[in-house]
Order: C-alpha cells, then sequence, then structure tokens
C-alpha cells in the first residue's frame, strides 16, 4: 500500500468530520455508541407509542374496528326501527275493483320511488307514449275539473290517473287556484318534462264534469285501451256539449230557488212570488252585466239589490208581508256554497295556497253582496221604510212544508249547477234529508243551529259521497245542491240591516253566526266524505297517506 492511499481515508473522515455540507448539527458524534432495540423501526411518528410505555391489552371478545364498523351495543336481532328491515319494504298492493280516485289519492301520498309500477302496457303507438302529447291531454283534462269547481286534491289524482294509463308513473302534478302543471321525469338521468296551463275563465257545468269524470274512468279501465286521438276527441266532444238546460229554465229555477228559501224560513204565497219576482230580476241584471263584461264583484253586487228592493217596497206600501223572507230568500242563490265547500276542503287536504285563493274569492263575492243589498237598505231606512233588526223571522213548525220547500230548493239549486237530469232525483231526496236531519235537532232537540248544521252537512256529504262512488263519478253534483236549504240567509240578512241602521255591534254578531254556519256546513260536508272513505271502503286495504303534525310543530 502506498502512502497516498494509506491517506485518503484519513483525508475523507477529516473533511467529513469538518465540512458542514456533508454532516449536520444532528449527526452523531464519532465515539458515541447509540443502543439499537431489537426490530423497532428507527422511523416514528407522534402517534407512536413512547419506549416503556405499556398500552392497555384490548378486552376480550372485542375486535379492532373502524370508524365505519357498527357499535358494540348494536344487535342485528334487536335492531330499531329506523333500519331497514331485512326483508325490505312492503310492497303496496291497490286492488283493481276499487275507485280510480282512492288509487290515485293513495299513490299521490307516495314518494315516487316507493309508487307501485304500472301492471300493464301503455297504451301508446309504436316508439311509445308521446310524452309532451299526454301532458297536454293531462293538462286539458285538469283545466275543465278545476275550472269546475272541484277540489286541487280530486284535480291532482284526476291527473295522475291520466299520466298513470299512458305509462308516465314517473310524474308530479301540481294544482293551485289558477296554474296547473305536470312534471314527467323518466329516469334518474334523463331531463325531466315539464307542462303548464292556466286557468282563466271559470263555469259551473256539473254535466261537463261527471263527463270528464267518466273519460278518466274509461282511460285508468285496465281492460280497455285508447289512443291519444280517441281521447282528444272525447274531449272535444265534452268541450263542445251544450248546457243541458237553457237560459229561461235557469231564470226561472233562480226564482223558484228563491221562492223555496222563503217559505223555509216562514213565509207565505205572496212572500214566494215576490222572493221569485226580485230573484229573477237580479239574475237578469247578472247576466246583462256579464255581457258588457264586468267582473263578477259587480254581478253578485247588481243581483243582490232586486230582492232587498222588492222587500222595501212592500213594507213602504204598508203590505202585511214578511220583508225579512223576501229578502231571505232573495239572498240564498246568491250565496257562494259551492266556492266555500270547495276552499274549506283544500284547506283540510293539505292544499292552503288554493284554499287560501277560494276563501278570498269567496270573501269578494260576499263583500258584492254585503254592498248590494246595504245599498238598498240605505235607501229604504231613509225612505222611512220601517225595519226591525231584532225581529225573529218566526219560523213555525211546519215540518211537510218545510221538508218541501228544502226539496224544492235543492231541485232548483241543482238545475242551476247544470246537472245531470239523472243526478237531479237523488239530490233533490239528498236535500231534504239534510233538512231533516237539521230540524230534528234544533227544533225538535233544542240543538243550536251550527251543531245542527254541521251534523246535516255531514249526512249530505256522506250520502254524496256513497254515490258518487256507486256510479264512479265526483261528489260535488250530489253535495253542491243539497247544502243549499243549509245556508244562512236570514243571519247575513239580519246582520246587513243592523249595520245599515248604525247597530255595528249587533251587525256583527249576526254576521259572526253566518260565517260560522257556512264553516260548519263546509266542514261537515268534507267530515262526512273522510268518514265514508274511512270506515266504508270497498275492497281496499290502503289508506290515504297523510302528514303527521300532531304537535303544532
Amino acid at each position: 500500500m502506498t502512502e497516498a492511499e494509506d491517506r485518503k481515508p484519513q483525508s475523507d473522515e477529516a473533511r467529513s468530520a469538518f465540512d458542514p455540507e456533508i454532516t449536520s448539527e444532528f449527526a452523531i458524534p464519532r465515539g458515541l455508541a447509540v443502543p439499537r432495540g431489537g426490530g423497532e423501526s428507527e422511523t416514528t411518528s407522534e402517534f407512536a407509542v413512547p419506549v416503556g410505555l405499556e398500552a392497555p391489552p384490548p378486552a376480550p371478545g372485542e375486535p379492532e374496528g373502524s370508524a365505519f364498523s357498527p357499535p358494540s351495543t348494536y344487535s342485528t336481532r334487536h335492531a330499531p326501527a329506523a333500519f331497514t328491515p331485512a326483508e325490505g319494504v312492503p310492497l303496496v298492493s291497490l286492488t283493481k275493483d276499487v275507485p280510480w280516485q282512492d288509487r290515485m289519492r293513495t299513490m299521490l301520498r307516495m314518494p315516487v320511488a316507493e309508487r307501485p309500477a304500472p301492471e300493464r302496457a301503455a297504451k301508446a303507438e309504436e316508439g311509445g307514449p308521446a310524452v309532451p302529447r299526454v301532458l297536454d291531454l293531462t293538462l286539458r283534462i285538469g283545466e275543465l275539473l278545476l275550472a269546475g269547481g272541484e277540489g286541487a286534491e280530486d284535480v291532482e289524482a284526476a291527473m295522475f290517473a291520466v299520466c298513470r294509463s299512458y305509462g308516465l308513473d314517473r310524474c308530479e302534478p301540481t294544482v293551485t287556484f289558477t296554474l296547473l302543471s305536470i312534471s314527467y321525469q323518466p329516469s334518474l338521468v334523463e331531463d325531466p318534462v315539464t307542462a303548464s296551463r292556466t286557468v282563466r275563465r271559470r263555469g259551473t257545468d256539473y254535466t261537463r264534469l261527471a263527463a270528464v269524470y267518466h273519460l278518466v274512468d274509461d282511460l285508468s279501465d285496465p281492460e280497455t285501451s285508447f289512443s291519444l286521438e280517441e281521447a282528444y276527441r272525447r274531449l272535444a266532444e265534452i268541450r263542445r256539449n251544450r248546457h243541458p238546460y237553457p237560459t229561461w229554465v235557469l231564470t226561472s229555477a233562480s226564482g223558484l230557488l228563491a221562492g223555496a228559501a222563503s217559505v223555509l224560513v216562514g213565509g207565505d204565497l205572496v212572500v214566494f212570488v215576490a222572493a221569485a219576482v226580485g230573484a229573477m230580476l237580479g239574475d237578469r241584471l247578472a247576466w246583462l252585466c256579464a255581457g258588457r263584461g264586468l267582473p263578477e264583484f259587480y254581478q253578485f253586487l247588481v243581483a243582490a239589490m232586486p230582492p232587498a228592493a222588492i222587500g222595501i217596497a212592500l213594507t213602504l206600501a204598508h203590505v202585511d208581508v214578511k220583508a225579512a223572507a223576501v229578502i231571505t230568500g232573495g239572498l240564498f242563490a246568491l250565496l257562494p256554497g259551492r266556492a266555500l265547500v270547495a276552499g274549506v276542503q283544500d284547506g283540510l287536504t293539505g292544499f292552503y295556497i288554493t284554499a287560501a285563493a277560494r276563501l278570498l274569492e269567496v270573501l269578494y263575492f260576499f263583500v258584492g253582496i254585503v254592498v248590494g243589498v246595504l245599498v238598498m237598505l240605505y235607501l229604504g231606512v231613509q225612505l222611512g221604510a220601517r225595519l226591525n233588526p231584532d225581529a225573529a223571522l218566526g219560523i213555525t213548525e211546519r215540518p211537510l212544508w218545510q221538508i218541501g220547500a228544502s226539496m224544492l230548493l235543492s231541485l232548483t239549486f241543482a238545475v242551476l249547477l247544470q246537472q245531470e237530469r239523472s243526478t237531479v232525483l237523488a239530490v233533490t231526496l239528498n236535500g231534504g234529508v239534510a233538512w231533516s236531519v237539521y230540524g230534528a235537532m234544533h227544533y225538535a232537540g233544542d240543538i243550536s243551529p251550527v251543531a245542527s248544521t254541521a251534523v246535516a252537512a255531514g249526512v249530505v256529504g256522506l250520502f254524496g259521497q256513497l254515490l258518487s262512488r256507486y256510479r264512479f263519478v265526483s261528489a260535488l253534483p250530489y253535495t253542491t245542491a243539497a247544502i243549499g236549504p243549509l245556508l244562512p240567509g236570514s243571519a247575513t240578512y239580519f246582520g246587513l240591516l243592523a249595520i245599515a241602521q248604525s247597530e255595528v255591534d249587533a251587525g256583527l254578531v249576526s254576521l259572526s253566526k253566518a260565517a260560522a254556519l257556512a264553516m260548519a256546513i263546509a266542514i261537515g260536508v268534507n267530515l262526512g266524505s273522510e268518514i265514508s272513505r274511512l270506515f266504508l271502503r270497498i275492497g281496499s286495504p290502503e289508506k290515504r297517506r297523510a302528514a303527521k303534525r300532531t304537535r303544532g310543530f
């Protein structure tokens, strides 16, 4: 070994000892021996257990788990109800012999993922259903139902039934007071298709309403098959059909309705004729205003004036008649009972926006009646007419006459609503039953008029729902006209008369009574319908789902 080779390692070691680029302050000095643990890695972290610290051993039988493992207290045999059961979610089964209204209401209350799929193929031509045309047909049918006064829940059920009959089961209909919309999503990865329609004009024609229900029933029947062209053709025929009663029949019916109502509250033959003439004049004036394009508020205002004017004229002429009965009879044909029942029904079934709009419409109509009657009463008081707001009508107990008058009132009310002639007899009998129940409770049993009215309206709703189920149609033709004898005409008149004579407190009390009677009618009709759905179901094991809110939050 040469001298140069012997000095080279020493120079390298010396260079490493004094060169700062090769070593650092963390380098182990030469000559310092560091004990090394057997098998322990030199690379550690802050989560490592320090040397010399003994960690407690795990409990026996408890394996090491992770954040995703179930807790030690969890037992699959005693799993809480929040977990999905091992057997899965129970399948909803809907029998076919149940009216389509019940089946559609049940499915509308379900989430989209839980709705049962259609049991049969879609009624469509080659290439599947034309989604935009099916949605357009659905909106046209919903427009006729909503414009005819049907409740929002029933309109949604009919729209869902039409879509489902053509295989569009993933659809969501939405109904408000003037707007209809429906959205269909083919799958979770495809864009939804949405269409809407605005209801701008409303009319009362229960014959057309029943025809639309028959169309929806035929579309929902699994044993029949209607193409889109056939459905459009039938819908066009329904729209083109004329009203079943001519104009002169409707005017005569309004007069007979007012005369029957005046007899119902204690009037005689003279009162009957006076109330009939006043109501017919008001009807013709309202039609004249409608032809001139005036809003419905002014139509009600003008229609309320002739009955009040005739009653005041008889009082000024010192004719021995009950002017209160004349004016009360004329108000019966104007009180918006149909809109009131529909508004309360929408509120009770959860459609609060539609209910608020319907009740606001009722309020405007009622204000129009109030203004028309108040104008005539004020003129009568200024002319010296002696009208006593504290004088009761003095209804004598004439049960046979009153039952006959109530049936005539329901009959004429059905004609004014343009009902089918086959339903007029049933609704006439239903109105007679309603007044019989009210008279037995109020006059014979001395029960408060509000409670008696609620029970009588409940009987009307129960019978109306049963008749509609028997014929698979809407319940409105069987209930709306039957509640006519229960409308609060006399309480409304005496409240307005008291206000006209500056007795505001007494007038507000009487109007509050009228509002309570109107709400009792609406709630009673809806309760009777719900009772029939709960306890008199025909072959349907399913019940309509509702939101569980029983604590106010």
